[in-house]
Parts: C-alpha cells; sequence; structure tokens
C-alpha cells in the first residue's frame, strides 16, 4: 500500500504538481485562518484575502489532478472529456425520439438527429433480402444486417475510422465479393452472443461507441410478401418492386412476429415518433406491420410525424400523392399512428426532373388540402437535396424537424 502510495509522487505522472498546488492551498488557508483571528482589523482582513488564495489553490489543484485521471482513460485527452460532459448534461435532456424506418433515409435523418439530443432509438427494419444481408440470411438464418449496420455508423461516437471499417465493401473479385465487413461483424457477433440478434447489436454499439439506440423492429427471421392489385404475391423485399403491378396489401412471413421489447419500450416513453422518410412499403411499413407494432404507436402520447418522399418510387409508389402515402400507412396501421405530416414543398430542379422521368420517377404530388381534410396536421418546407440523386437533404431536414418538434415542445406546456 505505502509502495502504491509513492507511485504518485514519480516523475512525469502529470499530477504530484497539482497534489502539491492544492496542499499549497491547505496552509495558505491555514495560515488566513490564523490571521483573521487577530484583534487588529488589517491584520484580520488580509487574512481573509489569504484564505480566498488558498481555497483558489484547493480549486485549482484539485480540478487538475481530477481532469489528469480522467483524460489518461480517453483516447483524445481532453477534448473528448468535453465531449462526453456535452453530451452528458446537455443532449440528455433534449426530448425523446423514436424513428422507424430503414434505408439510407433513416441513417441521413439520426445522423443529423444526434446533435440535438442523444435520446434517440432508431427502430429499424430486418426484412431486407438484397445484396450482402440477402445473402448473410440465407446461409447464417438471421435477420438482416445491412440497416442496422447504417444506423449503427450514424449514431456513432467512435473514430471516422471506426465507421469508415464498418462500411467497407469488400472487392468483387475477392471471395467475400459485395459483403460489408459491418454486416460480417454483426454476424459473428449474433453467433458470439449464442444467436442473439439483439444482444449482438448492443454489444456492437458499444464498439462503435453510439449516442443513441439502435433497435431491431423484431428478431423473427421474417420476409416481406406484396400482394397486388391483380390478386398475385410476391416474397422477398428485394423483389417486390420488380412487378410493377401496384400494391394493394403488405404482410409478413411470420404473422406472430412480435416487436422486441426494447423497440416497445421506447415508443412508450417516446415524446416524439417520426415514421420514415425510406421507402414506403419495404422500409417504414414493414415496421408497422409486426404483431403489436401499430398498437403501441396509437398508444403512445407522442407527437407522430410521417416525413413524406420527396420522390415516387417505381413498383412501389407509382403515381402516388402525399395522401396516397398517408393513406397506405392507415391501411395498414390504423389511423392513429400518425397526427402530422412533414411534406416538401420545393420544386426539383429541371435536370434533375427528365432524369428521373427516364426512370419513370416523379415528385410526389403535395396535396396537402386532402390531408387536412382528413383530420392531419401538415407542415411544409424546402426539404431536398440534389446530388447524384433527387433525396431529403439531411440539414434542411434537421433543422425543419427541430424546429418542428420545439414549436410542439412549447404548444404542450
Amino acid at each position: 500500500m505505502t509502495k502504491n502510495f509513492f507511485k504518485w509522487l514519480y516523475p512525469r505522472m502529470g499530477i504530484k504538481r497539482w497534489l502539491f498546488v492544492a496542499l499549497l492551498g491547505v496552509i495558505v488557508v491555514g495560515f488566513g485562518a490564523v490571521m483573521s483571528a487577530h484583534i487588529y482589523r488589517f491584520v484580520n482582513v488580509l487574512g481573509f484575502v489569504w484564505i480566498l488564495c488558498g481555497i483558489v489553490l484547493i480549486v485549482m489543484g484539485m480540478s487538475k489532478v481530477i481532469v489528469s485521471l480522467l483524460t489518461l482513460f480517453l483516447p483524445q485527452g481532453e477534448q473528448d472529456l468535453i465531449n462526453i460532459l456535452y453530451q452528458r448534461r446537455y443532449l440528455e435532456r433534449g426530448p425523446k425520439i423514436v424513428i422507424l424506418g430503414g434505408g439510407h433515409g433513416l441513417s441521413n435523418l439520426i445522423f443529423g438527429l444526434k446533435e440535438y439530443t442523444s435520446n434517440i432509438t432508431a427502430v429499424v427494419t430486418v426484412a431486407d433480402s438484397g445484396g450482402s444481408s440477402g445473402r448473410l440470411r440465407e446461409e447464417f438464418n438471421i435477420v438482416a444486417p445491412g440497416d442496422i449496420r447504417n444506423c449503427l455508423v450514424a449514431l456513432a461516437d467512435a473514430p471516422k475510422l471506426m465507421g469508415d471499417l464498418f462500411q467497407y465493401r469488400f472487392a468483387p473479385d475477392s471471395q467475400l465479393q459485395g459483403h460489408n465487413f459491418g454486416n460480417l461483424f454483426l454476424t459473428a457477433m449474433y453467433h458470439v452472443t449464442d444467436e442473439d440478434f439483439e444482444r449482438a447489436v448492443n454489444e456492437t454499439s458499444k464498439v462503435l461507441a453510439i449516442r443513441g439506440k439502435v433497435v431491431p423492429a423484431t428478431t423473427s427471421n421474417v420476409h416481406l410478401i406484396a400482394e397486388y392489385r391483380d390478386g398475385t404475391k410476391t416474397k422477398g423485399e428485394a423483389k417486390i418492386p420488380d412487378s410493377k403491378k401496384g400494391i394493394r396489401r403488405l404482410s409478413l412471413t411470420d404473422v406472430n412476429a412480435k416487436p422486441t421489447q426494447a423497440a416497445l419500450d421506447a415508443i412508450q416513453a417516446a415524446d416524439v415518433i417520426v415514421l420514415g422518410p425510406g421507402s414506403l412499403y419495404t422500409s417504414v411499413i414493414p415496421n408497422l406491420i409486426i404483431y403489436g407494432m401499430s398498437e403501441a404507436i396509437e398508444r403512445s402520447s407522442a407527437f407522430k410525424v410521417y416525413v413524406c418522399n420527396v420522390m415516387t418510387q417505381p413498383g412501389e409508389s407509382d403515381g402516388y400523392t402525399a395522401w396516397d402515402h398517408l393513406k397506405a400507412i392507415i391501411d395498414h396501421a390504423g389511423p392513429q399512428v400518425v397526427d402530422a405530416c412533414l411534406l416538401n414543398n420545393a420544386p426539383v430542379p429541371l435536370e434533375a426532373l427528365q432524369r428521373y422521368q427516364e426512370q419513370g420517377q416523379f415528385p410526389v404530388a403535395v396535396d396537402a388540402e386532402k390531408i387536412r381534410e382528413k383530420g392531419y396536421a401538415v407542415f411544409q418546407a424546402d426539404l431536398i437535396g440534389v446530388a447524384d440523386y433527387v433525396r431529403h437533404d439531411s440539414q434542411k431536414l434537421n433543422k425543419t424537424l427541430i424546429r418542428l418538434i420545439e414549436m410542439h415542445r412549447v404548444i404542450k406546456r
């Protein structure tokens, strides 16, 4: 014990100088206390000044000791300490937001929202059947990890290199062609955790030090079934848009698949529930048709917002207006899963519009009055960004959604 004590005095520990400062402060306070007890007024006041100086030395010395100890365990030193304090003290006071969806729309949204609040829960669809996720599902009989991976990376506080690693896709000429490292990592973690996918996601969240939570909508290995308007059916998320017959109804292969308890708990505690953005029939609705999910949303006292897509999608929402999008959600999940609809009202640039028209995609018509007639609030703003694709601009969407949430919080008070 004595030996360990003297280690504090070893050179370059970065602690002993501040311990001596604190000790000096104690001596100064003691000296000042003796002086302040003197009968002469001048000496009495001088003693009080000495006490104040001693207190300053004690506070400075002890605070530096604490910072020195804490930064030993943080890779970036004091900068990480500031970020942790900001996250714990400021962001943890933010509203509890639950976002249900999948695809790039969901990950782009939560990437921006994590700077507003750390109380984010992304409830992610696991019915993807294409690409790397589809191959891993077939080989290992697990739920789709792809959208989960994207959301984990979006919420990660780990160094950027870790995010790049999880998104790394192996070259086409390798035996792992098409696979993401993150998908393989989640698959391996699934087996390491005794085939508990929810636990695998939680453990991966720790590796990436995410801000918020990522929760699979269900841990049942479900696939989507689309019934088209002509009565025919297709199984598998990746195949559903191919027929272009118009979707009448969506269902799951396992009708008894239940939501994860973490998803239900988050919905119950939520201040705000956001549906979308994302593919209507393959990202948003798959979460809502899990047995008990829509009922949990209906019971929640949260403010429920649907973020409507800015462009139609071939094979899913051909010719759909904003009301048609919302109606599809209501038809599958009931009228009380939405309170308000957030719509884009900015025009799509002509050059981008021509490119999309060749692919059979068009801007979603904003029939706001029809939505209002059905009893839902409508909020409109410029939400689009045009780069390689026309999609929601992450910053614009986040700012608008945050403004909407803050306005609702003020009204609720």
